[in-house]
């Protein structure tokens, strides 16, 4: 299948279609919404879900699958942020904090991309499916990223929290709190008692992506004057930078043992921004950041990009690796 095809085929997917309806209801101006209440149960039982089927491939993964990719996701969770910040400090001209805050969040990760990857990469795929495991490096990917970045700002004297009080924000923090717990629920839980919540955690879960994305469209429709207003350079980067971390990290996964569906997904894990956990550890750590340029980019530009374009691209790109 083609690289066109395959985006075709991801446009046409429930998960992206839902996520334009909500874009679309925004600009019609539509009272369409999903309540506060109803997101964050959404969010909760895609993280969860994540965690017990990541937590049942460790027990059955052997030491040494896991450590060559384990090894590339925290090289990419501590190089990423890094060169992120250079770029938006050098070219960018932001200043030392408002770049930290924005590398942050490219250095860490998107629970919901990685589910429509995972998604499209295990509808797609025509070899092995994706490796069970992926979910355990979605945990590990998501906290260095921010830590570096935050580092560096303190680093550099910028006023603001105590970078301990971050750490404490990340670990304690909804998102890795369900995404951690479910890991060790789904490795401590036998065969028998993990069959028993299948029919909640497993086979519902597709539909319950394409409401999350239903509501990521209205959020994201919501904020669509601030791209316009944050500048072609934020926006350009916004673009660029997940083009660069994808392939990459389709190029990593793939010297690291992982299968052509597994690399697509660890790009696209690579190539997304956060927009929960580093938020919250920004705002802790670093109060004084610009965090309107951060999620803009990040929830504005860079999650409707892998959505609906990049996903299938290092799908394309592992394909070609492989």
């Amino acid at each position: 299948m083609s690289s066109t095809d395959l985006a075709l085929a991801n446009l046409t997917h429930p998960a992206v279609l839902a996520f334009l309806l909500g874009i679309v209801a925004v600009a019609v101006r539509s009272d369409l919404h999903i309540p506060p209440g109803a997101a964050k149960l959404l969010s909760a039982y895609l993280l969860l879900a994540i965690g017990l089927k990541g937590g049942a491939a460790l027990v059955s993964s052997s030491p040494g699958e896991l450590a060559g990719p384990i090894a590339a996701t925290l090289a990419l969770g501590a190089v990423i942020p890094v060169v992120a910040y250079l770029v938006l400090v050098r070219w960018g001209k932001f200043s030392i904090v408002d770049a930290a805050g924005i590398a942050a969040h490219y250095g860490s990760v998107s629970a919901v991309t990685f589910a429509a990857a995972l998604t499209f990469a295990t509808t797609m795929a025509t070899g092995p499916a994706p490796e069970a495991f992926l979910p355990a490096l979605l945990a590990v990917l998501e906290i260095p990223g921010i830590l570096i970045a935050l580092a560096i700002a303190h680093r550099a004297k910028a006023e603001g929290g105590s970078l301990r009080s971050a750490v404490g924000e990340v670990m304690a923090g909804s998102s890795m709190l369900l995404l951690l717990g479910g890991i060790v629920i789904g490795a401590v839980a036998g065969p028998a008692n993990r069959e028993l919540v299948e029919p909640v955690f497993v086979a519902p879960f597709a539909g319950v992506l394409v409401l999350f994305l239903l509501h990521l469209g209205i959020v994201a429709g919501q904020r669509l004057r601030e791209v316009r207003d944050s500048g072609a350079f934020l926006v350009t980067f916004a673009i660029v930078m997940p083009l660069v971390a994808g392939s990459v990290g389709a190029l990593v996964g793939t010297a690291a043992g992982l299968s052509v569906g597994g690399a697509a997904v660890f790009a696209a894990m690579t190539g997304s921004a956060s927009y929960i956990a580093a938020p919250a550890a920004v705002q802790v750590s670093l109060p004084e950041a610009n965090l309107g340029h951060a999620l803009t980019a990040s929830l504005g530009v860079t999650f409707p990009f892998n959505l609906a374009l990049g996903i299938p691209l290092y799908h394309a790109i592992a394909t070609a690796l492989g």
